[in-house]
């Protein structure tokens, strides 16, 4: 059993937060270039240039990319070799969170008594935790701030079997027509397919962590991607909601088997500031 301490679990997740908010990974900075030379408005080329020129500038200054730093969400993959020593893996990460956004001077989003009294709790904690126990001895975490602009426009729609694949890509591409601008376009359309009502929202938000414009390895998915980003596109939203043929840099879809009598599907869009870093204790 290999031990791994509390405070590293701590230190690692604030140094996650400050740099997921600051610096966009450099698949997302492809995808940006590739959709500027590919974007045929003048005007969708000017959007996209700013926004690579803010990534720019967040770097250079060390800067967050955007005013709302969001809500901290933790991926956590557990080797079931591993034991956490000196404190509770939640409580860990939880301050690790806490000391990032107050470190780094990150806007606290987060607030307590959802529908009424709002009340800020300051420190942008509590953060959402995905635990998933795996073979070996390693923590794996992951740190991708959500937005609301983007977090917003999240959809679900329990669809039965008969609607089939067609199903699937209407309700996806009526989705993304329906945000239209809100979330800050381009965007990337994590899809979820499969399993119960909260495993299908799962599987969309998870698959936002794939490097952007990676296929699904299974042929089937990613024809469906190819084919859902190409009718995304054709609706001409475009960069900043402005117009143009830049409207998502990618669609990612995660499956998973369900019910014979159903067919959940789930939509997570994640704007032009698609943010996540990881580490492995």
């Amino acid at each position: 059993m290999r031990e791994i301490h509390a405070q590293d679990v701590t230190a690692t997740v604030s140094r996650l937060c400050q740099e997921a908010c600051v610096y966009l990974g450099d698949d997302v900075l492809a995808a940006l270039k590739r959709a500027h030379a590919e974007e045929p408005s003048p005007v969708g080329q000017a959007v996209l240039d700013q926004i690579l020129q803010n990534a720019q500038v967040a770097r250079e200054l060390e800067m967050p990319l955007c005013q709302d730093t969001g809500l901290a969400v933790i991926f956590v993959e557990l080797g079931q070799d591993a034991h956490v020593v000196g404190g509770d893996l939640r409580a860990a990460i939880t301050e690790g969170v806490r000391q990032g956004y107050v470190d780094g001077y990150l806007r606290k989003s987060a607030v307590s008594q959802p529908f009424s009294a709002r009340i800020n709790t300051k420190d942008n904690t509590p953060p959402i935790i995905h635990y998933d126990i795996v073979p070996g001895d390693r923590l794996r975490i992951t740190v991708a701030p959500k937005g609301a602009g983007s977090e917003n426009m999240s959809f679900l729609c329990m669809l039965v079997p008969a609607e089939g694949r067609q199903g699937i890509v209407d309700f996806v591409v009526g989705c993304v027509d329906r945000a239209g601008a809100n979330p800050c376009p381009p965007i990337i359309v994590g899809v979820g397919i499969g399993g119960t009502i909260e495993q299908t929202t799962y599987l969309a938000k998870r698959s936002l962590l794939r490097p952007v414009g990676q296929p699904s390895p299974d042929p089937e998915v990613a024809a469906l991607e190819a084919e859902i980003l190409a009718r995304v596109n054709d609706l001409g939203i475009g960069p900043a909601g402005l117009g143009g043929r830049t409207t998502a840099l990618a669609v990612h879809v995660e499956t998973y088997p369900c019910h014979i009598a159903s067919m959940p599907a789930a939509v997570n869009i994640q704007c032009h500031a698609a943010r996540h870093k990881e580490a492995t204790l």
